[in-house]
């Protein structure tokens, strides 16, 4: 076993970190030493072929210089041709006070791999730092093993340890272990933590619950307020038609690795040595060269479990990096997309999608997942039943999409998504909250569907987008409803834009969504009816003016011209609502209630008690400075006119 570092270089390095390398070689042969110059004492030599090594002498060079610029970098007579008439040698300075580094094991590598891997395109580190909270936990857990004599090998595995090379924060620790199950490790740190007068904050055992995909019981435990989580290596085969695996057993580490969904997750922190652990021999690599990739061949590692089709694009996403190009190909392949449909439960698909929503690239997900045509997979539609493309998003977006059937409609609902996320932006990511986005987004990626509904078996017309969220995704309930609402409300909007966008004093607004202002003045109309949206949209109103604003038809082409109108357009009409005083209406309390309509009116209660509440607040919006008297003096003569044309 050998130990490289990560950066680009991959030269073999000790545990601290030289001050000099020297690279010599004659007609045969290349000799590479490193020596601590504080003392002269030589630490580490090889001795390689020559047209091996020195084929890459100057790569690795420049890969040096790159990854430490230094003024005093030289390199004297260095040649590819097979002979010298001198010696050559590369002098490598280091800076003198680097920190000792933490050292990645390759299994079994070669140096011609090392050596020629490509040159990084993403910023990895070439050791894991650890915070002062993760080296307690880490020394208390190697405290255990010493107390007890336990030989057992502590990983920590996936997400962390990839995290922790991108230089990124995580707080979910996973560990595994080579010989015992969690339970039984976690019993062993409780009691060492006792004879220290320590104790852990919190124990519990999650059992095994292959729908939610915890295909093993896990102990969980609470060590300085972080939550650690503790598995057994294992190696697992499945069965045809279930990602559930048919059979488990110990693995090893090297077995666990290859049975991970992607090579940047299949990586291992080993607590033990310090050490971080690539056994499918790609993983640092695949991290440093931006790519998603599987460990095994990807189409039977999609049969096996295809949520790991999501899995990649989620990722591919988030670290916005490259999807392999055979990755792509079995992702695509009518098998994979058949076990996606049937071995996945929609509850599991809906967390991804809602992972990828709530990420940071959005966009670049869902034109992955409409690139690999699994769009109608993922967000299956009722049985027998073809999309319609909603009034609207065919003519808004005509020169964004040019193509026909079923890929025109996942590609509309791609490009609205596309238009929402760049407004949000535009915008200031501070206009609206977390949740705000990730309704945003939702509501716009199903905005070609709003107006589309099929029938159910009792002839009950349905919204096609409730299913998509309800049974396809297995959301709540309430996303539903606000999307749902979310769409009702941008047409509602859209009929206020003359309105509220036109900066004139505009006194006739056509509608046709609410009744009863016959009582409400003309000039009075605008502020009226956007108060009673606003009331029902609450803290939402922006995310529906922004739905609206997609919608909007604008007559400019360019794309970038068009998402500056459609700012434009946002910000005028928010600005309009401002002045009117009604930013949060919703907060506005009614100045008469359901009693004092009933006692004014004598009114046993009923429905005409809404609808008199209605209008006293209509009036109300009408008039802002008015009281509760007047109010109820206006109910009476509105009243007593009515009862005279009656």
């Amino acid at each position: 076993m050998s130990y490289y570092n990560t950066d680009a270089t991959s030269l073999p390095v000790c545990a601290g970190f030289p001050r000099k390398c020297v690279l010599q070689s004659d007609k045969h042969s290349c000799h590479l030493s490193t020596t601590d110059t504080d003392v002269g004492q030589l630490t580490h030599r090889i001795t390689l072929d020559t047209s091996d090594f020195m084929r890459v002498a100057l790569k690795t060079a420049t890969r040096l210089l790159v990854a430490h610029p230094t003024p005093n970098f030289s390199v004297r007579a260095l040649s590819l041709s097979q002979s010298h008439t001198q010696t050559p040698i590369l002098l490598l300075p280091f800076h003198s006070h680097r920190p000792a580094k933490t050292l990645v094991r390759i299994a079994a590598p070669s140096y011609r791999t090392c050596s020629c891997a490509p040159m990084s395109t993403v910023q990895v580190r070439d050791r894991i730092d650890l915070s002062d909270t993760e080296r307690t936990i880490f020394d208390r857990l190697l405290a255990t093993l010493h107390h007890f004599h336990l030989q057992t090998q502590l990983r920590v595995a996936g997400g962390w340890v990839r995290d922790k090379l991108l230089g990124k924060e995580c707080y979910d620790i996973d560990i595994a272990l080579d010989d015992m199950m969690g339970t039984e490790f976690v019993d062993k740190v409780r009691e060492y933590l006792l004879t220290i007068g320590e104790d852990a904050q919190g124990v519990c055992v999650i059992e095994s619950n292959p729908d939610q995909s915890k295909h093993l019981e896990t102990a969980r435990m609470r060590l300085f307020d972080i939550w650690i989580d503790f598995v057994n290596l294992r190696s697992e085969e499945y069965t045809e038609n279930s990602r559930i695996p048919s059979k488990q057993r110990f693995g090893t580490a090297e077995e666990d690795a290859y049975r991970r969904d992607l090579t940047i997750n299949s990586l291992f922190y080993n607590i033990n040595t310090d050490s971080v652990e690539d056994f499918t021999k790609r993983g640092i690599l695949d991290l440093k060269s931006g790519k998603i990739v599987t460990p095994l061949p990807p189409k039977a590692t999609f049969l096996d479990d295809p949520l790991r089709v999501l899995r990649a694009i989620r990722f591919g996403a988030r670290f916005d990096f490259t999807l392999d190009e055979d990755l792509k190909v079995a992702a695509a392949s009518d098998d994979v997309k058949d076990a996606l449909a049937a071995k996945i439960s929609r509850e599991r698909i809906g967390t991804e999608i809602d992972l990828m929503i709530s990420g940071n690239q959005p966009v670049k997900a869902i034109t992955y997942i409409c690139e690999l045509t699994l769009f109608w997979i993922v967000f299956s539609l009722p049985p027998e039943f073809e999309p319609v493309i909603s009034d609207g998003c065919e003519s808004t977006f005509a020169s964004s999409v040019r193509d026909s059937g079923s890929g025109r409609h996942s590609r509309l609902c791609k490009t609205c998504l596309h238009t929402a996320w760049n407004l949000i932006h535009l915008l200031g990511d501070s206009t609206f909250t977390a949740e705000q986005k990730r309704l945003t987004l939702c509501a716009a990626l199903f905005l070609p569907l709003r107006n589309t509904t099929y029938r159910e078996k009792k002839a009950k017309k349905i919204p096609v987008v409730n299913h998509i969220i309800r049974e396809s995704l297995k959301r709540k309930a309430k996303d539903a409803e606000m999307v749902l609402n979310l769409h009702q409300a941008s047409h509602k909007f859209l009929s206020l834009f003359p309105c509220l966008a036109s900066g004139e004093d505009v006194q006739v607004v056509d509608h046709d969504w609410m009744g009863g202002l016959g009582d409400v003045p003309v000039s009075s109309r605008v502020r009226v009816l956007t108060g009673f949206l606003l009331r029902e949209l609450k803290d939402f109103w922006r995310v529906a003016l922004l739905i609206s604003t997609i919608l909007h038809p604008i007559d400019i082409e360019d794309e970038p011209s068009q998402l500056d109108k459609r700012r434009d357009l946002f910000n005028t009409v928010e600005n309009s609502i401002i002045k009117l005083g009604l930013e949060r209406v919703w907060d506005v309390k009614q100045l008469i209630n359901g009693k004092d309509v009933m006692n004014t009116l004598e009114l046993k209660g009923g429905p005409p008690v809404k609808e008199w509440l209605d209008k006293a607040m209509a009036w109300q919006l009408a008039h802002p400075s008015g009281t509760a008297e007047d109010c109820i003096e206006w109910l009476r003569e509105t009243n007593s006119k009515r009862v005279k044309l009656q």
